[in-house]
């Protein structure tokens, strides 16, 4: 298992290309898809794991299985 503080680190990295996706692509459409939506995806992904490496470092989860 990863650790809290990579799940963490990855959580964050994750949101902020999620916020820059969405601040940015406000403007721009690609065939496909819009990258603001993809934007707030991964902003919520990114946000739901670092909440989940906060509870992991507040359990102690740690240890290798």
């Amino acid at each position: 298992m990863a650790s809290a503080r990579k799940t963490l680190f990855t959580g964050s990295i994750t949101f902020v290309a999620g916020l820059a996706l969405w601040l940015f692509g406000l403007d721009e459409e690609i065939f496909i898809f819009t990258p603001s939506k993809i934007g707030v995806i991964l902003m919520v992904v990114g946000g739901l794991e670092f909440m989940y490496g906060i509870y992991k470092s507040v359990r102690g989860d740690d240890e290798a299985y």
